[in-house]
């Protein structure tokens, strides 16, 4: 049989064993696309789906904005960090192919060739390093696209099983520089692996130095071999990661400018629950999902008694899955793994490598032959005794025993029969098979059913969907005017799943500027001030040219959401033009009260700012919490004030968790619980003849309300200063995917504002652009006419630079090698060069 006949079975063996199992357990669990369960949890369906719909967009000419800009989101941001984190890996590409309405399909699409791809790849890279059964190695690849890291936590964060891919891709790049081959393709695929999603990456490249050392410590090359070596190794990342780099660069610094968000300290998981997570259908957030197989575990702890292997690479194996096991739970080596930051949510990030580590060492139990009795034991006992000490988790469900029993067994029944005949080595391999796919389907239903009970969802795209995009596409009149597709949103990133340029936005890159912009003219938020929320408010639609709002019912796929049957409909309003102008001398800068800083963002005063009084039920005062706030618990509170009659009343109160109702009209739904949730400003009511604001408010959470909680928007100020905007603004406006062009009235003196966040990377009439209360300003030019404001992302040109400069060592190199292999061929044997043969001597024999 050719040597590549057997790779190639054996990496189709994993790849479909691998979405077979995949696909099963969802369609076990009846999650989409194989039942009426989504699967868009947690950050799936709050970024991950809306950013491939962007790039759906990209790649079909209808986004707005490009590459370095996203005009859709947060009023304008930085589009190349996202892009770097969360769509440039290869297999993003795929979802062009496929309808827009069903970008969640593609996405899940993506997801399971990523793990199958994870599959092939290590099974390619298991022949690699030694030879053996196909059937075998095809096992083991698929049990590690298999790991619970990759079905229990990446299958929903699709950008880290990039990191799963790379592992093994790494490896094989480590091995060809260890034996100098593929000088070329090594640092193109370390290029692709890092721009993917350098997060992952980085955890995959310590993973496979790692492999490299175990290689070099077993191989026993010589001393010069492994210098060689290892400098081609290090030259190859090196190289690779400067190629990288016009993306990598980008997204690091996209993270320093980015809003701080969670802030964890990192604490060690309990050993029992360490060892559940190594057994099929457990589940925790805050654990390494290290589950692989009963029949992979089985062969590394077997690996430690088999005489067949050598003792150096038997213990050196052994001793680096023990190492990384521990460095797990060590405060140091966690930092070290996780670039030295300890991220926002599961800690254990770093678990794909040690599910490869550990796959690895299994192959080089069973490529050596099947364990004989003792080894079988001896590796028996060490997991049963694994299992045991699992055994005092409170992870352990009543699926988790049966499966490992089941598990177990078959997989000793299979390395018994292995060697025993073709018709037994048959039986074995659908038995070792058979165990894998089972346990990992079953574990795929668990967690799909776990996530849907343990954490938010959304639904798929559906007629909700439908509907909002449809509104928008007839409301929009960009750059003419924003349209936000509403308040009462689906997802956190609305406006990349439905259309339109609103102020929502949902990243790991939301600018601190944006975010602190917002939270001063009362805006909301969730995750700790990373998703900022639409701001449904007259006087911030206008100060960013929102000129079109989508309103419509709550979604009815939450459940804590009331029924709503109110109609999708869509207010309009007159704005000023996206660029205005701004008299001479700097504003105000910001204070405490939203009010007044919508006020110094537009440059009138359009509210009433009363003085307020907080009642409890009975009538008592309320205790103050500080200078600023009233403190409130659960009950019922009166809010009086005066006010302009026929003004509009909106209350400001970030953290409360509750009602308000004014007078007797609708309740109003506040969601604060600063700092992880700020209730946005919301609109009440209107003031009656008397003059009188009476809220009732209903909080069901302890919390505050400010003192200053209530202002009262006067319609006809709002009007006047609307049309002096308009008076003095652009005349025209010309938006690209990297900056803006405004033609001024002619004599325009004063300072150019733009109504985008000042986030870096902006400059104006080509000096860096001054920042107006958090947006993008530019004094205006001296004879008037037109100004140019561009955006590049930071950190840009610096990658550009250097990824030319690999590019350029990259291609040195390689016309190097080439001329070197020229050279040698024609001063070989047969070559030009060959020096003449005496008169009378002999032919050589091996020439």
């Amino acid at each position: 049989m050719p040597t590549s006949r057997p790779r190639l079975c054996a990496g189709s063996l994993a790849a479909l064993l691998t979405v077979a199992a995949v696909c099963a357990g969802d369609a076990i669990a009846r999650v989409f696309p194989f039942g009426p369960h989504t699967r868009s949890v947690n950050d799936l369906g709050n970024q991950f789906v809306p950013f491939h719909a962007r790039l759906w967009d990209l790649l079909h000419g209808n986004a707005d904005g490009g590459l370095l800009l996203n005009w859709s989101s947060g009023y304008g941001t930085s589009f190349l960090p996202d892009l770097g984190t969360y769509l440039t890996s290869p297999f993003a590409l795929l979802v062009g192919v496929f309808p827009r309405d069903r970008i969640d399909l593609a996405v899940y699409v993506v997801t399971v060739l990523k793990m199958a791809s994870a599959a092939a790849l290590m099974t390619l890279f298991l022949l690699t390093v030694r030879g053996g059964r196909w059937w075998a190695a095809g096992t083991l690849g698929a049990s590690y696209a298999l790991c619970g890291w990759s079905i229990a936590e990446a299958s929903y964060n699709p950008m880290w099983l990039d990191g799963l891919v790379a592992l093994p891709l790494l490896c094989l790049v480590a091995e060809w520089a260890r034996t100098g081959r593929h000088r070329i393709a090594g640092p193109l695929l370390v290029a692709v692996v890092w721009a993917a999603n350098f997060y992952t990456a980085y955890m995959a490249t310590l993973g496979a130095a790692l492999v490299l050392a175990v290689r070099f410590f077993t191989e026993r090359d010589d001393r010069r071999a492994v210098v060689r070596g290892l400098v081609r190794a290090v030259c190859t990342v090196g190289v690779g990661i400067g190629l990288s780099a016009p993306v990598l660069l980008p997204v690091y610094l996209g993270t320093k400018h980015a809003y701080p968000g969670w802030d964890r300290a990192f604490a060690p998981a309990a050993w029992p629950d360490v060892l559940a997570r190594l057994l099929p259908a457990t589940y925790s957030f805050f654990t390494p999902a290290l589950f692989l197989g009963t029949g992979t575990l089985l062969l590394l702890c077997a690996l430690a008694f088999q005489r067949s292997v050598p003792g150096r690479e038997r213990w050196t194996w052994v001793g680096l899955v023990a190492g990384v096991a521990l460095s797990l739970q060590w405060e140091p080596t966690h930092l070290l793994w996780h670039a030295f930051a300890t991220p926002n949510g599961s800690p254990y990030r770093q678990t794909f490598v040690l599910a490869g580590l550990v796959v690895i060492a299994a192959w080089v139990s069973v490529s050596y032959g099947r364990p004989e009795r003792r080894a079988l034991i001896g590796g028996g006992a060490v997991l049963v005794l694994l299992a045991a000490g699992a055994g005092f988790s409170d992870l352990i469900t009543g699926w988790t025993y049966p499966l490992f029993g089941v598990g177990l067994v078959a997989a000793v029944c299979a390395l018994v029969l292995v060697g025993r005949g073709r018709r037994l080595a048959a039986l074995a391999a659908v038995l070792l098979i058979g165990a894998q796919a089972g346990q990992a389907a079953a574990s795929t239903a668990y967690f799909d059913r776990e996530r849907l009970n343990r954490l938010d969802d959304y639904a798929p795209w559906g007629e909700r969907q439908r509907t909002q995009a449809a509104v928008v596409a007839g409301a929009d009149g960009w750059p003419g005017y924003r349209t936000d597709p509403g308040r009462e949103q689906t997802t956190a990133n609305d406006p990349l799943l439905v259309g339109g340029q609103g102020g929502q936005y949902y990243s790991s890159h939301t600018p601190a500027v944006l975010t602190r912009t917002m939270r001063a003219l009362g805006g909301g938020w969730t995750s700790n001030g990373r998703a900022v929320q639409s701001l449904d408010n007259p006087v911030t639609d206008a100060v960013f040219s929102v000129g079109a709002r989508v309103r419509g019912p709550r979604d009815p796929h939450q459940g804590a959401n009331l029924p709503d049957d109110r109609p999708v409909t869509v207010s309009r309003a007159a704005t000023p033009p996206l660029v205005t102008v701004r008299g001479p001398g700097g504003p105000m800068p910001y204070g405490r009260s939203p009010f007044r800083n919508q006020e110094q963002l537009l440059g009138s005063r359009v509210y009433t700012v009363p003085t307020t009084v907080l009642k409890a039920a009975d009538g008592g005062a309320v205790a103050d919490k500080g200078a600023y706030d009233y403190r409130v618990g659960r009950g019922t509170y009166t809010l009086s004030a005066a006010c302009p009659a026929g003004t509009e009343a909106y209350l400001w109160s970030p953290d409360m968790f509750g009602w308000a109702r004014l007078g007797e009209g609708p309740e109003v739904e506040f969601k604060g619980q600063l700092p992880a949730r700020r209730a946005a400003m919301h609109h009440l009511g209107r003031v009656g003849t008397a003059g009188s604001v009476r809220v009732t408010l209903t909080p069901v959470r302890a919390g505050t309300v400010p003192h200053q909680a209530v202002g009262c928007l006067d319609r006809a100020r709002l009007d006047s200063a609307v049309a002096g905007l308009k008076r003095t603004g652009a005349s025209a406006v010309h938006v690209t995917g990297h900056g803006v062009r405004a033609e001024l009235p002619p004599g325009t003196t004063g300072t150019v504002v733009l109504a985008a966040p000042r986030i870096a990377g902006w400059s104006c009439q080509g000096r860096p652009a001054d920042s107006y209360l958090g947006l993008v300003a530019t004094p205006a030019p001296a004879r008037g006419g037109s100004v140019d404001c561009t955006f590049r992302p930071p950190g840009l040109r610096a990658g550009a630079a250097a990824g030319a400069g690999a590019l350029v060592v990259l291609v040195l190199g390689g016309a190097a090698l080439a001329y070197r292999r020229r050279r040698g061929a024609e001063t070989g044997p047969h070559g030009p060069d060959r020096a003449p043969r005496e008169a009378g001597a002999p032919e050589p024999v091996n020439a």
